[in-house]
Parts: structure tokens; C-alpha cells; sequence
């Protein structure tokens, strides 16, 4: 069980959009294709020790798009947006 839930967060979304979202306590994961609400928020309060009031998923399709007179499809993407208690934060943009 908890080799799965390590496997659920595949990365956190840096993006302007996200970073409005972080100051309401609200973030967002790159997140398994498979994974379920439960699953993410589990791995969450296991991962970084917060509660988490909730989470929404979200599946994000693919674009097309051309490259050298070629079609091609990005893959699609599967996304939580995760809301955080009061007075709780992660540090996404941590240095290694």
C-alpha cells in the first residue's frame, strides 16, 4: 500500500496559474491515470504530513499539434487540485 500511494504523485504543476492558487492553499499535482481521489489525498498527507480538505480531479486531453509537416498527439494528462486546512502550506518549488 504504500509503494502505491508513491506512485500516485508524479509531479507538482509550476505555472503562473498555480501560483495564484497556492496563496488561497490550493495546489496542483501531475497525478497516476489510474489514480482516484482517495488515493491522492492519502499520498498527500503521507508525503508532505498536511490534512487535506479536498480534492478534485481533473483529465486534461492531449493537443494536436504539427511539427515539420507531421501530425502528432501530446499525451494526455491527469491533474488534482488539492485544498489544504488553514494555516497549512507545501513547499513546491523546494531546491535539491
Amino acid at each position: 500500500m504504500n509503494e502505491r500511494l508513491l506512485n500516485v504523485i508524479r509531479a507538482p504543476r509550476i505555472s503562473e496559474k498555480t501560483a495564484r492558487l497556492a496563496e488561497s492553499n490550493q495546489y496542483v499535482f501531475e497525478v497516476a491515470s489510474t489514480a482516484t481521489k482517495a488515493d491522492v489525498k492519502a499520498a498527500i498527507e503521507q508525503l508532505f504530513s498536511v490534512t487535506v480538505e479536498a480534492v478534485n480531479v481533473v483529465n486534461a486531453k492531449g493537443k494536436t499539434k504539427t511539427f515539420r509537416f507531421r501530425s502528432g498527439r501530446r499525451s494526455d494528462q491527469r491533474k488534482a487540485y488539492v485544498r489544504l486546512a488553514e494555516g497549512q502550506s507545501i513547499d513546491v518549488t523546494a531546491k535539491a
